[in-house]
């Protein structure tokens, strides 16, 4: 039984449920202890904890998500524990918030130089104040040039897309260290996206090196081989293996549910711990 998830999304960043339904959500999934990790903001924060004390049994745990980038690709770390009342974190997340805004729109202009015009007012609706690619993504599927958000990505919105456009990003590095300095543990969001083992045998020296706590294993649609693959690599990094659904509520085919996949909890004891220990 899953009780564990250290890995959603709200209205906050780009998820499509409200923190209050979330909240509500994972409750009712069986989840015992769930991580809020929005992108680049903790803005859904506050309403999550006040909705979660009609649920005793629900423990929330405060994230985020930040974006960084290598040479050819990007690199998520998430980040847990957080002191996010801290004045600098937060500034510096809503210059990340205000980039967001304006490479969405500038990919919607390229989408339109493309012959796929789709209006930013609309984006900005279905946003309903944080803006980013899935909205763009779902505004193209209500004019009929996509069949799901996740062809948009594939084609035009991805980081080789066509209608791609860069935005300022820390390193990976930079990313964990923002996190620690906030009281948080930062763990190497969706690995396999980073690459082979080769790839992480590049980053992982210099993020652990930063203060790297952990790296997801038990995450979204992971095969067991390759849950086995990153286990192993945790191990040989000494890092902690975490995970979760990383849910959105796109309510497209085959999205994975919280309460689907998640780490044991012996894991966020041992994340606990660390953060504990490093404060």
């Amino acid at each position: 039984m899953v009780e564990v998830d250290l890995h959603l999304h709200t209205t906050a960043s780009d998820g499509r449920l409200e923190p209050s339904e979330l909240v509500e959500l994972v409750a009712n999934r069986g989840i015992r202890f769930a991580a809020i990790t929005d992108h680049d903001s903790t803005e859904g924060l506050s309403e999550t904890f006040k909705a979660a004390q009609a649920f005793p049994d629900l423990t929330i745990i405060p994230g985020i998500e930040l974006s960084s980038d290598i040479p050819g690709k990007e690199v998520h770390i998430l980040g847990y524990f957080l002191d996010y009342s801290d004045e600098e974190f937060q500034t510096t997340l809503k210059e990340f918030r205000i980039g967001r805004v304006e490479r969405a729109r500038l990919m919607v202009e390229k989408l339109s130089t493309l012959g796929l015009p789709v209006e930013w007012d609309r984006v900005l609706e279905l946003a309903n104040g944080a803006v980013g690619r899935p909205h763009i993504a779902q505004a193209m599927v209500e004019r009929g040039y996509i069949s799901v958000p996740q062809d948009a990505f594939i084609e035009y919105l991805g980081r080789n897309g066509k209608a791609y456009v860069q935005r300022p990003k820390l390193t990976p590095e930079e990313a964990v260290k923002m996190i620690t300095k906030v009281g948080g543990s930062a763990v190497l969001a969706h690995p396999i996206e980073v690459g082979d083992l080769s790839d992480l045998d590049t980053i992982l020296p210099s993020l652990r090196d930063a203060g790297l706590a952990g790296i997801e294993v038990y995450y979204g649609n992971y095969s067991q081989d390759q849950v086995n693959f990153l286990n192993n690599i945790a191990g040989q990094y000494n890092l902690t293996s975490c995970g979760g659904s990383d849910y959105h509520a796109f309510q497209t085919p085959n999205e994975i549910e919280p309460g689907d996949v998640g780490p044991p909890i012996e894991a966020l004891n041992l994340l606990t711990s660390h953060n504990k220990k490093h404060k």
